[in-house]
């Protein structure tokens, strides 16, 4: 007896899809698939409690929500992931603009909540254009570092630098330390990967920890943060304390689902601490499989970026995969103390529309930069037919 395996596309299919399907790496995209559905069953368990504490009768207010944007973020994903390198250089300049747009008139039309102008609302839905303009900040930079790299009178790297600070000066205006902190990171990733002197890496890491230093005398909110993590037995720590008591009462295999108990004394457990929520449920096993699946997409996306042999897309989707990569290691840093709170989404699984369709976005580009084409691996033995069409 034989069995033949199926698949979704013959090879032989030449339609967009079928050439899609054979040119994307699959293991990344079945990975984000898992994500974005853990983060819609996460809702479910996280809804009710969200929608009590705010008096919302619907208990599931938030978790349909949720599956709205997890189906928006997926088809962010294949639309994005489907776009050449060029097609991702335009996307890119143009949300970036747009993006820039609407954080410059934030401070006027913007909605403000806990302190800062961060969001526009438009119809019940607040818009965050900051987690938009992070990927298409590091597709631009990793563009201008490209061109300047190929000595035909380009500045890339000042350019480069003007958008980076533009990006700063107006998040520091909201203000939004975490992102910040966050873009710096992603940018300094695609800085060192486009293979500029060592000299001026260590000159940016410099500025970067000054700046992060001074941020602490120029934001009451950052003061207080820090102070609250070095002096937790001087300040009001309810809401990281709850946070603990959750993952530490997760246990190995956690309480069982829907059956978390400190998730209804946690202001911010459908978003900012979902982890947490998780950890009670689900148990320890859970959590360490959820971080080993970022670990995995950013290692692999790591990997499939370095076989790259175009200077812009090895760049770009190396940064790209750092900014995935680092905000997942923040969030769940602040749910485990080991770092000042910072107000960051847990990429796909925490709830929030512009999070998870900016994510979307990220790694649509992402999985796009790193499809196989021609070439693109310096072996032309590695692709069939289909992917010479990618």
């Amino acid at each position: 007896m034989t069995f033949q395996t199926t698949h979704a596309f013959a090879r032989t299919d030449r339609s967009r899809l079928g050439v899609w399907w054979w040119t994307t790496d699959r293991w990344l995209l079945g990975a984000t698939a898992i994500l974005v559905t853990v983060g819609v069953l996460l809702s479910f368990a996280s809804s009710p409690a969200a929608a009590a504490r705010i008096g919302i009768d619907d208990q599931f207010h938030f978790a349909i929500r949720q599956c709205i944007f997890g189906l928006g973020a997926a088809m962010i994903v294949l639309s994005v992931s489907m776009l050449s390198p060029k097609g991702i250089r335009r996307s890119a300049f143009f949300i970036y603009l747009v993006a820039i747009g609407v954080m410059a008139a934030l401070p006027f039309i913007g909605h403000s909540a806990k302190g800062a102008a961060r969001w526009l609302l438009i119809g019940g839905f607040t818009f965050q254009p900051s987690e938009f303009m992070k990927p298409a900040l590091i597709v631009l930079v990793s563009w201008m570092f490209a061109e300047g790299q190929k000595g035909e009178g380009v500045p890339g790297v000042s350019i480069a630098f003007a958008l980076y600070f533009i990006a700063v000066a107006l998040l520091l205006v909201q203000p939004d330390v975490g992102q910040t902190v966050l873009i710096t990171i992603a940018f300094g990733a695609a800085f060192w990967m486009a293979g500029v002197p060592i000299s001026w890496i260590m000159g940016l890491g410099a500025v970067a920890v000054g700046g992060l230093m001074s941020t602490y005398f120029l934001f009451d909110h950052v003061h207080a943060r820090v102070q609250k993590f070095l002096s937790p037995d001087q300040a009001d720590t309810h809401q990281i304390t709850r946070a603990a008591e959750a993952i530490h009462a997760g246990g190995l295999f956690g309480r069982g689902p829907g059956e978390g108990v400190m998730k209804r004394h946690v202001p911010d457990l459908h978003t900012d601490f979902i982890y947490s929520v998780a950890a009670e449920e689900y148990g320890l096993v859970f959590s360490l499989a959820l971080i080993t699946l970022f670990a995995f997409i950013v290692v692999r996306g790591l990997y499939k970026a370095m076989k790259l042999s175009d200077t812009f897309e090895q760049v770009a989707a190396s940064g790209l995969f750092v900014l995935v990569g680092q905000q997942a290691f923040i969030n769940v840093a602040v749910n485990l103390n080991m770092i000042p709170t910072k107000g960051m989404t847990l990429p796909f699984i925490s709830y929030g529309g512009s999070s998870m369709l900016a994510m979307g976005l990220t790694l649509g580009m992402a999985l796009a930069l790193t499809r196989k084409r021609p070439g693109a691996y310096g072996g032309a033995g590695e692709f069939d037919q289909a992917g010479a069409l990618g």
